[in-house]
């Protein structure tokens, strides 16, 4: 089992920056894939950052590449998003996920095992 809290949401103005935190806990050793999803009022939960937690590379959605960094600390305790030139469109409840299998990094789909509450990230214009 693995215990998921986010944290570091919040309401900035477009081209403004937030940090995202998610603070894991349990058997954090063998996991494999964790990353950072978001889902917006009437729309699907949709990739946002994916890291192998033991090395191997990330991947990021396509809106988010040159804005976005995931990254994480060396225990496997910790992962960040850190959001810059933030734009409306990136307003969402934004969700933080891990999963035993490296195949979850590669797939992207929103099929973790294991997920946080959620923070909410509102940008306005």
């Amino acid at each position: 089992q693995v215990q998921l809290v986010e944290s570091g949401g919040g309401s900035v103005q477009a081209g403004g920056s937030l940090r995202l935190s998610c603070a894991a806990s349990g058997y954090t050793s063998t996991v494999e894939c964790m990353g950072w999803f978001r889902q917006a009022p009437g729309k699907e939960r949709e990739g946002v950052a994916r890291v192998y937690t033991g090395g191997g590379g990330t991947y990021y959605t396509d809106s988010v590449k040159g804005r976005f960094t995931i990254s994480q600390d060396n225990a496997k305790t910790m992962l960040y998003l850190q959001m810059n030139s933030l734009k409306p469109e990136d307003t969402a409840m934004y969700y933080c996920a891990a999963d035993y299998s490296r195949w979850r990094c590669a797939s992207g789909e929103p099929t973790f095992g294991y997920w946080g509450q959620g923070t909410q990230v509102t940008v306005s214009s």
